[in-house]
């Protein structure tokens, strides 16, 4: 693809691949970009680790987030929301003197809190994958093409605000629409991949051929 011809919010990367331009050249993001963003996903602990990540994103950038993931995952038992939620005192103060996660009271309650309603939720609809994927939007409630313009017009969708408010209804904390919008392109829910970018096709296909649970 010429200079002349790369659409807004597409990068051309060292590889020569076309990609969203968010991931900034960076070799970290870039992988986080290719490998992981976007792919469906019906796992409930990754579900559970990324709502769980982007709540601590809030107010800070997802570059932040990311190269402390593995922090975070030791510090949560590894997002088992099971485990999680039977944490205590004495583990958000171990948490507060970890200087590799976010040292946020807040959030760190909140991520004990979302992990016990996780257990409801679980115990209601069979899984976090049933429950998340039962609000799949639609192709009407889509853009008809997927621009870097459409993205940034739309940090939050209707979809994400009547999840946020469900959540929220069941006891969730941390949970606001731009929050769940953000892990709704995460985790595949949309594919918010724009238009020229080198992984849009492969992340359509893959959600083809996803079995919704």
């Amino acid at each position: 693809m010429t200079n002349q011809a790369i659409p807004r919010g597409i990068m051309t990367g060292s590889d020569g691949g076309d990609r969203c331009a968010w991931h900034g050249g960076l070799e970290d993001y870039q992988l986080y970009h290719d490998e992981e963003w976007g792919l469906p996903m019906a796992n409930d602990i990754r579900l559970f680790e990324k709502i769980c990540l982007e709540g601590f994103q809030s107010g800070l950038s997802w570059l932040t987030i990311l190269r402390k993931r593995e922090a975070f995952c030791a510090a949560f038992a590894g997002f088992d929301f099971d485990v999680v939620a039977g944490f205590g005192d004495a583990d958000i103060e171990r948490c507060l003197a970890d200087k590799g996660i976010v040292r946020h009271r807040g959030k760190i309650v909140s991520t004990i809190n979302n992990a016990r309603r996780a257990q409801e939720l679980k115990a209601e609809f069979g899984s976090l994958a049933r429950y998340f994927w039962s609000h799949e939007p639609s192709a009407s409630e889509r853009p008809a093409i997927v621009t870097s313009e459409a993205i940034a017009a739309n940090p939050t969708t209707p979809v994400s605000v009547r999840i946020s408010k469900d959540l929220k209804k069941r006891g969730w904390t941390f949970v606001g629409p731009t929050t769940v919008y953000a892990f709704m392109q995460a985790m595949g829910l949309v594919n918010d991949h724009i238009e020229g970018c080198m992984c849009r096709g492969r992340i359509e296909d893959m959600r083809r051929n996803f079995v919704r649970p």
